[in-house]
């Protein structure tokens, strides 16, 4: 079965929430290219309001939503469009869109992404909140691990028989700083940094288990739920939306990093009118806003817990003591762990048929493609290795599909640039590439397989990435049935191509996308709402299994 990406809360707790019964608030959801956007209206009563573009991480969406909702005030023409967006799809389009997409006032969960983001213009603020980062499990595995009246050290709760689910380090704050905690209590040394990995191979030799799955067992009271680190407020929330508190917050010895939630300002504000700006950061600042986010299982940036804090929600009302992290150091041990994944070898291939001009978000599914992918691309490492393929029907003589750019590291040497700027150059041409006449999708698909596994390297994954909007519409070429049997009989146990497939828009052909995927061990990804495409094209890149 096709994957689809879920983009509406990344730990099932924000995106959730209704809409807050706001009077002043739109009651209408945009569709946006990396999120859901509300127009909260504040503008005092004037006829052209300045709007202000305010990024926030999902789970404190409704709570931007509560305090820019109510206004900005009767003397600020202004109003807020507010874009429930992850903090690593922020980062992506920082680096890449242009100054009129990106955000004036950005919220992630965590400073940490604004040292991913170091080469952009960020003015960071107070906090909206703070919420500290624990170990959540059941109550029964903290009883029977005795930690329930001496909780354990960071090294020592990650090094415990308990399974550990990891987080995917590359989009979660949480997943980095938890593993930057256990480097930090054990000294900050090669010893502390050599823990962190054996912890986190460790769990992966012991079969890898979702946040989701973990957070599940936990609120299902398993005794050997696994031990998964999320922030303090992912605990209080999931405990509201089941029945029982099981799933219970451990709080190691020497402290917990906290997620911050600063208020950003982006280089982008200098577009917009500075008293707008400074009428958003100030509401996001405010006692209200401090307020709204209590309510919803944050504590204030003072530490001040949640008012209804305490074991029948699973945390408890004291802050635990804060322990500081080197944003530097954190992202040298991201690095470390990187290094450890078998590189990928991908052959990225592109649909440019004239379909591609369909509406999608703001703009057409063609510069939807071109800005995610661009976005995606600033977020892979540079041992990756990428190609660039266009397709539509006859796009070079009578063939379906032209190279735009041969396949290598993302850091190689190209003209004088490197091989990551040659690919974001050609995918800024894709709108103006779209050509008539069809699809050829099968015939393309096959060549594509081919040529990787004629390029095959033995030390990475080998994969061919396909993007299309439609169907296979070329007569003259192979079949369904034959791609899906030629690609069968060629196969090689020693040379492995996999083939994901994803499929853009309602019209996409994902059950054909999905038997191509099966008969190479690939997977199939839908991105029917463009606020899907980034993140799965992200998914779909460090496609392992």
């Amino acid at each position: 079965m096709g994957r689809h990406a879920d983009t509406s809360a990344r730990r099932g707790t924000a995106l959730a929430v209704p809409p807050l019964a706001i009077a002043a608030v739109v009651a209408v959801v945009v569709l946006a290219a990396a999120g859901v956007t509300w127009w909260a209206v504040g503008s005092g009563g004037c006829d052209d309001p300045a709007q202000v573009r305010v990024a926030v991480a999902p789970e404190m969406a409704p709570v931007a939503q509560e305090v820019l909702g109510g206004g900005l005030g009767e003397d600020v023409c202004a109003e807020a469009v507010v874009t429930a967006q992850e903090p690593v799809s922020t980062v992506g389009e920082l680096g890449t869109l242009e100054p009129s997409a990106l955000p004036h006032v950005w919220v992630p969960d965590s400073s940490l992404w604004l040292a991913r983001a170091q080469d952009e213009q960020l003015e960071a603020g107070d906090p909206v909140a703070v919420s500290p980062v624990v170990l959540a499990t059941s109550s029964t595995a903290v009883d029977a691990l005795g930690w329930s009246d001496a909780p354990p050290g960071w090294g020592a709760a990650l090094a415990a028989e308990q399974r550990l689910a990891v987080p995917d380090l590359a989009t979660s704050a949480e997943g980095l700083a938890a593993l930057g905690a256990v480097r930090t209590a054990l000294g900050g040394d090669a010893d502390a940094d050599n823990a962190v990995v054996q912890a986190v191979l460790a769990a992966e030799r012991a079969g890898g288990v979702s946040v989701d799955d973990a957070l599940a067992a936990g609120s299902d009271g398993a005794s050997d739920a696994p031990l998964v680190p999320v922030s303090e407020q992912t605990v209080y929330s999931t405990n509201q939306e089941v029945s029982g508190t099981a799933l219970t917050a451990v709080y190691p010895a020497e402290g917990s990093p906290y997620l911050d939630y600063p208020v950003v300002r982006v280089g982008a504000a200098g577009e917009v009118d500075p008293v707008a700006v400074d009428a958003v950061v100030g509401a996001l600042t405010s006692e209200a806003a401090v307020t709204a986010a209590r309510q919803a299982g944050f504590r204030g940036p003072d530490g001040a817990a949640p008012p209804d804090a305490g074991e029948p929600l699973g945390i408890r009302a004291e802050a635990p003591e804060r322990l500081e992290l080197d944003p530097a150091a954190v992202q040298a041990l991201l690095g470390r762990l990187s290094s450890l994944v078998a590189p990928s070898r991908i052959l990225t291939v592109f649909d440019v048929s004239t379909s591609m001009e369909a509406p999608a978000g703001d703009g057409t599914r063609a510069t939807l493609a071109r800005d995610a992918a661009r976005s995606t691309l600033s977020l892979v490492p540079d041992g990756y290795a990428l190609g660039l393929w266009f397709f539509a029907a006859e796009v070079q003589d009578d063939q379906d599909w032209t190279e735009v750019v041969p396949t290598r590291e993302l850091g190689a040497s190209v003209d004088g640039g490197t091989q990551r700027q040659a690919l974001d150059e050609a995918l800024t041409t894709i709108p103006s590439r779209l050509t008539p006449g069809g699809t050829g999708l099968y015939d393309t698909t096959l060549a594509a397989v081919r040529a990787a596994r004629s390029d095959y390297d033995p030390t990475a994954v080998n994969s061919v990435l396909v993007v299309t909007d439609g169907t296979n519409e070329d007569a003259n070429g192979v079949s369904l049935d034959e791609l899906l049997s030629t690609l069968e009989s060629e196969a090689d146990p020693e040379r492995p191509v996999k083939v994901i497939g994803v499929a853009l828009g309602p019209d996409a052909d994902q059950e054909a996308l999905q038997q191509i995927a099966d008969v190479t061990g690939g997977a199939a990804y839908s991105a029917v709402d463009p606020a899907d495409l980034q993140t799965v094209l992200f998914d779909a890149l460090r496609q392992r299994d």
